[in-house]
């Protein structure tokens, strides 16, 4: 198929540049999400709230999303490996800028324009690694996707460990730096890439339109991110007021969350060429019964541990699995239809945490772990479906 028509390097250097964009994966999630723990020396810093200071976090988001489908079209005749660079290249600007940037106001701009390179880096990331190493394209796929678990249980918290030691503003030079040596690594281990099947916007936003099956993908991934984000975002509170957990066991359970992700990439990257249906339905399964463990055991450690843990391995292999099904859909628009699908997975991120904090505020707690339940359910009803021609997507999916 057309996303991986360019002839594979040694493999030895193909998988140095899959490793490369894992890499970048890492310094974009840390990126994104290093203001969570920073937020309070932010505001101060920046005389701002508390919760004004949030924004830069959900700006981000949002500029990730929106943003996407228009500019993978508009660059869609620039080298793959030049546009990476140049991501990369916003991206270390971006944290120097924030590491001294005078106020607010400055710091909201650049993470805003940050969170446009940061979606297009969803957009193009997966697919790069894909043409690297063809003929184990779901293997690379979860190498990738790991970078994110990584980021969530090393680079986040030790971004916060740098700024406890000194401030925040030297975290974010830090990952300045971080991230123009991971610029480097790509120029240096990835090959050219051209573009093979980028198209024009409108045609972007005529897909599912037109394509019945992306169009089934996008809603059941939308689904069950809704549930996902509309739960995950109150677990801390939901963990504090069901167990008493104390703030040294909720980073443990968090860190036990990232592995658990990272764990179900890889064991999905095994079964999802086998059986991509049977894998997802598993893994939108493994959602939901970890969300009723929550509800049911939840008041105690281990059953917040087991909860938590299932949780993460369900949500790292559904991840994996969301690509494979983008690229079985539209195997010859794969950009293209992994452009829509951030737009669509960043946008149901917030719209996730919105639904989720009025079931919290009007219901409870539980009131926003049922939601997650309720709209993860939704989505394995959507699996079992829309996923009827599960053998010609799995064949589809296999050479990537």
């Amino acid at each position: 198929m057309s996303s991986s028509s360019t002839a594979s390097p040694s493999s030895s250097r193909a998988w140095l540049g899959v490793a490369a964009i894992t890499a970048s994966l890492f310094v974009f999630v840390t990126t994104e999400l290093m203001p969570v723990g920073l937020l309070t020396p932010m505001s101060g810093g920046l005389a701002v709230s508390v919760g004004i200071a949030g924004m830069v976090v959900t700006g981000y988001g949002v500029s990730a999303g929106v943003g996407v489908p228009f500019i993978v079209a508009w660059t869609r005749r620039v080298d793959r490996r030049a546009l990476l660079a140049a991501l990369l290249v916003v991206l270390a600007a971006g944290n120097l800028i924030t590491a001294h940037s005078p106020d607010f106001v400055v710091v909201l701009a650049t993470r805003l324009i940050m969170g446009f390179a940061h979606g297009v880096f969803w957009a193009i990331g997966v697919s790069m690694a894909t043409r690297l190493v063809p003929d184990q394209a779901s293997r690379a796929a979860a190498v990738v996707l790991s970078g994110m678990s990584i980021g969530t249980v090393v680079g986040v918290p030790l971004g916060t460990f740098i700024a406890d030691l000194t401030d925040w503003r030297t975290t974010f030079t830090i990952w300045a730096g971080l991230s123009a040596v991971v610029c480097l690594l790509v120029a240096a281990a990835v090959p050219s890439l051209p573009s093979t099947d980028a198209i024009p916007v409108r045609e972007i936003f005529l897909l599912p339109v037109r394509n019945g099956r992306l169009r089934a993908v996008m809603i059941t991934v939308t689904l069950y991110v809704l549930g996902h984000f509309g739960a995950y975002t109150f677990i801390r509170p939901f963990m504090e007021g069901q167990a008493a957990a104390s703030p040294g066991l909720i980073t443990v359970l968090l860190i036990v969350f990232g592995v658990g992700g990272a764990a179900g990439n890889f064991a999905a990257a095994h079964t999802v060429t086998k059986n991509m249906k049977a894998t997802f339905v598993v893994s939108c399964a493994g959602l939901v019964v970890s969300l009723l463990l929550l509800l049911l055991v939840g008041n105690h450690a281990a059953g917040l541990a087991v909860s938590v843990a299932l949780w993460g391995i369900a949500f790292g292999a559904a991840n994996l699995c969301q690509v494979n099904m983008i690229l079985a859909a539209a195997p010859d628009a794969f950009e293209a239809a992994m452009s829509l699908n951030t737009m669509g997975y960043n946008i149901s991120i917030a719209l996730g945490a919105l639904l989720g904090g009025l079931f919290a505020n009007n219901v409870g707690l539980t009131g926003a772990i049922w939601f997650g339940v309720g709209l993860t359910a939704a989505a394995l009803v959507s699996a079992f479906a829309s996923m009827r021609t599960a053998p010609a997507d799995e064949a589809a999916a296999r050479p990537a």
